[in-house]
């Protein structure tokens, strides 16, 4: 029986009730007692105990003597999200440069397990675009970013073909064999190029992106209709998609001979 339902609140009543304990420490007041949070939500005393005994018991609060703190799993659980959140401001710049050098759209990829997700977009402003969205979810193995995150992550590889590498289109690579012998030609070239593997009439041309240590953290490429993004049109692109790239390490951090 969740804490809910044993108190006999509604759940969504549960959760308001917990954001509003929450939102009582500031940096000003990092710990705070008992009585000094029922004053501040405003909520009965047995209310307020009950819920500041299961913010402790799931880690949301940490007991400090006669006081209360916010708890270092909740800091824990938070740190991946500033990151990313970090990471999408300061490379910002770095999609927006490139979007107005190429004229197409800029996407910036994190990677999770066996599938890569956009995380920021500068839009083109051609009427005429490949459609991406903050929050769409992509298998590795089918496009450039997908296969920089391969080509510069071995656990990426590993977890793109366990996954099994399922065909999107007729040109989708799912022999291991071809997908290392491109995995090996973009750690040479610094880029990647793939036309019609997701999306029948879609092209991209991606970069790896490096952390502070060294580390691959992300991926930041451009997606066009096939009728403005060509082959031939790699020769010229892919500089400009390294060059964004590299900017947005250097902004993450990042300086060359790390790695």
């Amino acid at each position: 029986m969740s804490a809910g339902e044993k108190s006999g609140i509604p759940p969504i009543l549960v959760l308001q009730k917990f954001r509003q304990v929450l939102e009582c420490f500031t940096i000003a007041e990092p710990c705070l007692t008992l009585q000094q949070i029922t004053k501040k939500t405003g909520l009965p005393a047995s209310t307020s105990q009950r819920l500041v005994h299961n913010l402790v018991r799931e880690g949301f609060l940490d007991r400090d003597e006669d006081g209360y703190r916010i708890g270092l799993g909740l800091v824990r659980w938070a740190a991946p999200g500033t990151f990313g959140l970090d990471m999408v401001r300061l490379t910002r710049p770095s999609l927006q440069d490139l979007r107005d050098a190429t004229g197409e759209t800029a996407c910036l990829y994190v990677r999770d397990g066996a599938y890569r997700t956009v995380v920021s977009i500068a839009d083109t402003h051609h009427v005429v675009m490949r459609l991406f969205m903050v929050g769409m979810v992509m298998a590795l193995h089918a496009g450039s970013a997908g296969k920089v995150f391969m080509a510069y992550d071995p656990l990426a590889r590993s977890a793109a073909v366990s996954h099994g590498l399922s065909r999107h289109t007729a040109r989708t690579v799912v022999d291991i064999d071809l997908l290392d012998q491109q995995l090996e030609e973009i750690r040479k070239l610094g880029y990647a190029a793939s036309f019609e593997e997701r999306d029948l009439g879609a092209a991209s041309v991606s970069a790896p992106v490096f952390g502070l240590t060294g580390e691959l953290v992300a991926v930041l490429g451009i997606g066009a209709p096939t009728q403005r993004l060509t082959p031939s049109d790699v020769g010229a692109l892919a500089p400009k998609v390294v060059a964004a790239a590299e900017d947005a390490s250097r902004r993450l951090g990042y300086r060359p001979g790390t790695r």
